[in-house]
Order: structure tokens, then sequence, then C-alpha cells
């Protein structure tokens, strides 16, 4: 007997129990990391990746609404939860013969051209292969009708963590009464603010043209409640996660970045994983061997390990592997192992592990600041672009802020960047030192590594863009049939369009190709970031007809 606190819901005929308040995937992390999907070109099994609902690891349908994240989405009673991508099952996938038909990469853009009589059958394939799952049903559609829901405040704090509450809590105490706003189910009430939990919001273009006029921000509420906020002040809070990397099958189940292993681990399952390969030798790596250190085998780092990192792994028993290339990972349904090199033409180690944990480093989640037109800077600290800001927090956008690491703030500097910004959006003093922010100059230590790795001969499929299956194979022709710059090449190859937009490749793609175009990444440049910055239910945006005129942009 169900107890009334729980609800059920139905993945694959068979039934599950689910604790209010929890996504589909922690109840189905009791079992270990699931399989859920399969690639769209190659129909490679996948399974989830980030943990923070922005890779396309854990897509499923649910009630006939496709392309839901069950790392986001919290089931009700009777929900019926399926794969995506794959037929008969995600277990045993026909079309899983194209990873194998095409070794070399499907070419999408030409097709077969002899003989003529097989052109229109490849293009049926390739539109099949095309997309996510199927469209919705019509009773999916139907239920997700609803009023959407509209907010105006003088601040608008776009993203709930540390830096954003402090910058909350700072406002309120003087007398302000900001909207937060966060993706995340599980964001804790901020007295004196408006918290809008499950939520996403891109800026609605054009951005204001006159000091002091609102910006309108578009975006929705699990599952599809449209939302629209106006604010004269926003300031985006929206942090940073654990990067991807390229190597051999580096899509296969089981590797994961740090963002994902410790969110899983602490979703109330066991670790989903047994002896993990951690990569990566920072701050970041020691909180998982602090967190993970029983489910840890190996830690291999591409440069030297910091003696705080040795210290904490040697007494774990945790043996480690300085200045190595992570080669492949061995396995089909799930990683198995992986091979190292050590760097320099050293020789090749293979390591037994269920699991590979990225984290190598920390990324901004900058897309906001993109879109709204800030002005951007490269800083080689961890390879990625940054808004340019004073001490104060502002952006080259009027009335926009950056605060936490996503502002480019090191360590507690992300917390006092919150504290500014509220003081200086409400007139107050600010501190005189400046803020410890991510090395700019130099060059960013995966640029010598990445240089070294694309020598060794290769294994397995280098999955370049893993949301569209673009091969690095393919990025490398395109290199050398002439054409140059990041946006060029996302035209070309495909690179950057998927769901994720961007945030999983472009950053090991813009030092891959400043290494085949010789020259800085800053001058390979990024690509255009349109709203939404996530994918928006259509319903969500129909919701708000009426509620925009046609002047503010709709």
């Amino acid at each position: 007997m169900v107890e009334p606190s729980r609800s059920r819901f139905w993945f694959e005929g068979r039934s599950h129990d689910a604790e209010p308040g929890r996504t589909v995937l922690d109840r189905l992390l009791r079992h270990g990391l699931p399989s859920l999907q399969r690639s769209p070109r190659y129909h490679r099994p996948r399974a989830p990746f980030c943990g923070i609902g922005q890779c396309t690891g854990c897509l499923v349908r649910v009630n006939g609404r496709p392309n839901v994240r069950a790392c986001r989405y919290v089931p009700g009673e009777g929900d019926r939860v399926e794969t995506e991508n794959a037929w008969p099952s995600r277990r045993f996938d026909l079309l899983a013969a194209f990873d194998v038909m095409f070794p070399n990469g499907i070419d999408t853009l030409h097709g077969f051209r002899r003989p003529a009589f097989m052109t229109p059958l490849y293009h049926r394939v390739i539109r099949r292969l095309a997309g996510y799952g199927q469209p919705p049903s019509r009773e999916s559609a139907t239920e997700l009708r609803g009023p959407p829901r509209v907010g105006s405040a003088d601040v608008l704090i776009v993203g709930a963590g540390r830096s954003g509450r402090v910058a909350a809590e700072a406002l309120v105490a003087e007398g302000r009464h900001p909207i937060l706003l966060d993706r995340r189910a599980d964001v804790a009430p901020v007295a004196g603010a408006d918290v809008w939990a499950s939520t996403t919001a891109s800026f609605l273009p054009p951005r204001p043209s006159t000091p002091g006029a609102a910006f309108d921000l578009i975006g929705y509420t699990e599952p599809a409640r449209g939302v629209l906020v106006r604010a004269p002040q926003v300031i985006v809070a929206t942090g940073s996660y654990d990067a991807s990397l390229l190597f051999g099958s580096n899509d296969r189940p089981g590797v994961l970045t740090g963002d994902g292993a410790l969110g899983f681990a602490r979703s109330g399952s066991p670790a989903p994983f047994h002896h993990a390969v951690v990569f990566g030798a920072g701050d970041r790596a020691r909180v998982v061997l602090d967190e993970l250190g029983d489910h840890v085998s190996a830690l291999v780092a591409p440069g030297e390990i910091p003696p705080e990192t040795v210290r904490v792994a040697s007494a774990a028993g945790i043996p480690l592997y300085p200045r190595s290339l992570l080669c492949t990972t061995e396995g089909r349904s799930r990683v198995r192992a992986v091979e190292i090199r050590a760097r320099g033409n050293g020789s090749s180690t293979r390591l037994e592990c269920d699991a590979v944990v990225l984290v190598h480093r920390r990324l901004p989640n900058g897309q906001l600041f993109f879109q709204a037109g800030a002005r951007m800077n490269w800083r080689a600290g961890t390879g990625s672009y940054y808004p340019v800001v004073g001490d104060d927090g502002a952006t080259s956008v009027p009335g926009l802020w950056a605060i936490g690491s996503a502002s480019g703030t090191v360590g507690a500097a992300s917390v006092g960047s919150g504290e500014r910004v509220a003081a200086a959006v409400t007139g107050g003093s600010l501190p005189l030192s400046p803020l410890e922010r991510v090395r700019s100059d130099g060059s960013n230590e995966l640029e010598g590594y990445y240089r070294e790795l694309v020598r060794i001969p290769r294994r397995g499929r280098w999955i370049a863009c893993p949301c569209e299956d673009v091969l690095l194979e393919e990025i490398e022709q395109t290199t050398r049939a002439g054409y140059r710059g990041v946006e060029v090449v996302k035209r070309y190859s495909g690179l950057g369009t998927g769901l994720c937009q961007g945030r999983y490749c472009l950053p090991d793609a813009l030092l891959l190709l400043s290494i085949a175009e010789g020259r800085p990444p800053s001058e390979v440049g990024y690509i255009t970031q349109r709203p939404p910055v996530h994918p928006t239910p259509i319903a969500a945006l129909a919701a708000l007809d009426g509620v925009l005129t046609p002047a503010e942009g709709t």
C-alpha cells in the first residue's frame, strides 16, 4: 500500500514510489546510474551526465511530453515516464547500427550523390535521426495550457545560490522587495523576497535603450507555465558548472561531471558508482574525495597535483597519476575501464573503473550576459568568457549587474560580490579593496594538454558535441576546408546547436580551434546566444500571448 505522502509513477511498465519533492532521477538512481535514452544521430547509449538540468543525458518522455529532464521533473501520481530515441527499447536499439555503419560520421549536409535513386531514401533516414523524440501527444499539449505568471520588481535576481541569496538578503535589509528566481525546485525561501523556484528566464530583446527602462525577461516554470518578469535592475548570479572533456568514447554511461557525482550522492540514493576515476586536482577534486573517497579508485590530473590534494588522496589510499592524458574509456553499455598516458610521450596505463568524474575546471554560466549584449572578456584562468565588470559588479549594460562565480570572482569573494552589488543598487558605500577574480593573462592549462592529446593514436568515437553527436573528426575536417572561427564552424557542423546551447562543447572547441587556427581563443570568437537560454515549451510562450504588446518585442 502506498503511503499518502508518496506518489506512484510508471517507468518502462514498472511502478515506482516517489517521495514528495524528489525527482524521477532521484528514484531511478537507487538502482545505479540509469541509461535513459539514445543519442540522436548514432543512437549510442546515454546516461545522466551533469545532474543540474543543463545536459541532454537524462531526457525522458512524460505523459506524452518529450524532452523532460528527469533530474528536474518531480513526478505526480500516475505519471508515465518513457525513454526516447530508442526502438524497440533503450537496451536493444536497432538504430544503433548507424554507430557501426558510419565509423567516420554521417554526412548530413551532402548525402548520397551516387547512385542518385538512393538520395531520397538517405534524406528520409537523416530526417529520422534529426531532433529529439517525437512531437507531444494531443493530450499532453492540452494539459500544458495554463495562465502565465507575470511579475515586476525594482530588482530581479537570477540565481539563488550563495551570492544570489546574499544579495537578496542585503536588498531586503535596505527595504527592497526583490524577485529571486532559480531553476532548482528545492529553493529555500528568503524573508522579504519573492522566490520563484523551478523557473528559467531569458532576456527578451531589444534591451532597454534608455537608463532606468525595465528589462523584460520571459521563460517558464516547470512544466510549462509561461513567465514574464519586468525589472529595471537585473542581477545575474547564475554561478558556474563543471566542464566536460574530450577523449575517446567520452559520451559513455558512467562519464559524469563533479556536479552530477556530488548531486546524485546527495540525493539520498547510494553513490551511482563503486570505483570511479576522478580527473582533476584542484579544490573541486578535494570536495569529491572528501564526500566520495570510498568510491574513488584513482585520481588523474592533467598537470601537477597540489599538496593538499595529495594529502587527502594519500590518507584515503587513492593512487595518483599527475601530468597524464585521459585517452579513452572502455565498455559499451557503460564505462568499464580507462586508458591514460603520461604526458611527454610516456607509457599508457589501463585503470579499471565504473565511472569517470570530471572536475578539472569550473566554467561560468554566462549565456545571459552574451544575450544582453554585455561586453565580455576571455580569461585564461579557466579558459572561458566572463563579463567585464567594475568593482561594484556593474556590466557594460546599464542596470545589469554580475555577481558570484559567473562574474569571475573566486572563493569567498563570490559571496562578497553579492553584498557589493546590493550596496551599489541601493546607493550604499562599497569596500575599498578589490575582489579576487579569475586570472586573465597567460594561457590555460588545457591548451598544452590538448596539443598533446590530439596527436596520440585514437580509439573510439571522440564526441565533440554530445547533444548533436558531432565528432571531433568533423570539426577537424571543417578547419582543413578553410573555415575559421567558431560561428562558421557551428553553422557547418552543428557544433553548439543542441539543447545545452554549447555549454558542454564550446569551451573545449574554442581551445581546439585556437590550436588548429594558430591564434588565441579570444580571436576564435563565440556563437550567438539567442533567447531562450534554456529550451522553453511552446505552450509557455503561447500563454504569454496578449501579455506582451508588439511594441515590446513579441
